[in-house]
C-alpha cells in the first residue's frame, strides 16, 4: 500500500468567488425556468386574489439574491405543490404567507440543527435520480398536454419550428436556442395577439405592501399547505439540487445544509412582503444550464425581468402575460425534461440502482403526495436490495 500523503499544515488562500457574467449566453438561460413558473404564478393570483405587485416583485428579488448568493445559475421556482393546492382551493393570501412562514421555519430547523445533513445521508443516489426523473415526467407531460398544442393548428407550428430550432441549435455558445426561440415567440405576439388598450391598462407603478401572519395563519397553512410541500421540497429543492451542482460543478462543494439555510431565509422574508413561497429546484438549475447559463447572470437577469413586470406592469400582468404564446414555454419546458431525464445515465449501467430510480420516478409522476411515496419507499427497496432481502429475478 502507498504510503499517504503528508498532511498540509500551510493555510491555503481563500477561493475567489466565481465572477458573474451578463453574456447572451446567460440572457438564453435566463428564458430555461420561464415554462414552469409563468403559469403558476398566474394562476395563484388568479385563484387567491394576492396582490400581484408583491408576488412578482418578491419572485424577482429571490432570483436575484440567489443568483448572487451562489454565484451560479441557481434559480428560484415557486413550490410546486403549494401552488398546486392554492389554485385547486382557491386558498386566501393570508393562509398563503402563514404557509410560507411555516416552511421557511421549518427548513431553518432542519438546517441548524444539522438533521438535513442526516436525511441527505440516509438517502441513496438513486433515489435522488428517480425524483429528478419523476418531475421530469410532470414536466414533459405538462409541456404536451397542457403547452404545445393550446393555440390549435397555428400553435402546433410554432411548436414544431420552436422544436426545429432549440434541436439544431442545443449547446451553440455563439447561438443560444433559447434565445432565438423567444424572439420567434415575441414576433408571433407582436403579430397575432397583442392588444395595446390592454397593455396601456397595465402600466404603471406598484410596490408591495406590509403582511404580517397571524398565529392561526401561521398554524393553518402548515396544515394545509406546508406539510404536503415538505417530502418535495426535501427531495427535488435539496437533495436533488445537490446532486445537480455535483454534476454541473464539480468544484463547488455546496451542502444539503447551505442550500436549505438560503431555501429557508427566502420563506422567512417573502411572507412579509406579500411573496409567493419559493424554492430552489433541479429542474430550474437543470434549464438554466441547459440553454446556456454558467454563472449566477442567468439567475439575476432572470429576476430582473419579474421585477420590472412587478413594478411597472403588475397590474394587468394576468393579461399581459397571455400575449406570449404557450407553445414557445411548452418547448422550452420539454427540453428542461428531457435534460433532467438525462441525468440517469450515470447509473445506467448499474440495473439495481436503474429499477430503484425508475420505480421512484413513476411513483413520484403518478401518485398524490408521490414525492414522499417515492422518497420512502424507494429509500426502503434500495436498502432491502443492499442486503439482499429483495432480489431482482431475470431482471
Amino acid at each position: 500500500m502507498l504510503p499517504s500523503s503528508p498532511i498540509q499544515t500551510e493555510p491555503r488562500p481563500p477561493s475567489r468567488r466565481p465572477p458573474l457574467r451578463f453574456d447572451r449566453n446567460e440572457v438564453a438561460g435566463a428564458f430555461g425556468d420561464l415554462g414552469t413558473d409563468l403559469p403558476l404564478l398566474i394562476g395563484v393570483i388568479a385563484a387567491s386574489g394576492v396582490d400581484s405587485a408583491g408576488v412578482l416583485i418578491m419572485f424577482g428579488l429571490m432570483q436575484v439574491f440567489s443568483g448572487l448568493w451562489y454565484r451560479m445559475p441557481m434559480p428560484v421556482q415557486p413550490l410546486k405543490a403549494f401552488a398546486a393546492l392554492v389554485i385547486a382551493q382557491k386558498i386566501p393570501g393570508r393562509i398563503i404567507f402563514g404557509g410560507g412562514l411555516a416552511i421557511g421555519i421549518s427548513m431553518f430547523f432542519l438546517s441548524v440543527t444539522g438533521l438535513i445533513d442526516a436525511l441527505a445521508r440516509l438517502v441513496p443516489k438513486p433515489v435522488v435520480r428517480g425524483i429528478q426523473f419523476g418531475l421530469a415526467l410532470q414536466l414533459a407531460t405538462l409541456a404536451l398536454t397542457k403547452y404545445v398544442g393550446s393555440d390549435g393548428a397555428a400553435g402546433y407550428a410554432l411548436a414544431a419550428a420552436a422544436f426545429t430550432v432549440t434541436v439544431l441549435l442545443f449547446g451553440n455558445r455563439r447561438w443560444p436556442a433559447a434565445l432565438i426561440v423567444i424572439a420567434l415567440g415575441v414576433a408571433y405576439a407582436l403579430v397575432f395577439k397583442l392588444d395595446l388598450a390592454t397593455a396601456e391598462r397595465a402600466v404603471g407603478l406598484h410596490l408591495p405592501t406590509w403582511h404580517l401572519p397571524q398565529t392561526a395563519d401561521i398554524l393553518t397553512g402548515a396544515v394545509l399547505l406546508a406539510l404536503p410541500q415538505i417530502p418535495l421540497s426535501l427531495g427535488n429543492s435539496i437533495l436533488a439540487t445537490r446532486q445537480v451542482v455535483h454534476d454541473h460543478f464539480p468544484e463547488r462543494q455546496l451542502s444539503v445544509r447551505q442550500i436549505s439555510f438560503t431555501y429557508a431565509l427566502m420563506n422567512l422574508v417573502n411572507p412579509f412582503l406579500g411573496g409567493f413561497p419559493v424554492c430552489h429546484g433541479s429542474g430550474g438549475l437543470v434549464g438554466h444550464y441547459a440553454f446556456g447559463a454558467r454563472t449566477g447572470g442567468s439567475a439575476v437577469i432572470y429576476g430582473g425581468i419579474f421585477l420590472v413586470m412587478g413594478l411597472f406592469f403588475s397590474q394587468g400582468f394576468a393579461e399581459v402575460v397571455q400575449i406570449f404564446p404557450l407553445p414557445v414555454l411548452g418547448v422550452l419546458l420539454l427540453f428542461e425534461a428531457l435534460s433532467l431525464a438525462t441525468l440517469l445515465r450515470d447509473i445506467s449501467g448499474e440495473r439495481r440502482d436503474l429499477l430503484v430510480s425508475l420505480l421512484v420516478g413513476l411513483l413520484c409522476a403518478g401518485l398524490p403526495y408521490g414525492y414522499l411515496v417515492g422518497l420512502l419507499v424507494g429509500t426502503a427497496v434500495y436498502y432491502a436490495m443492499q442486503r439482499g432481502w429483495v432480489g431482482l429475478g431475470k431482471f
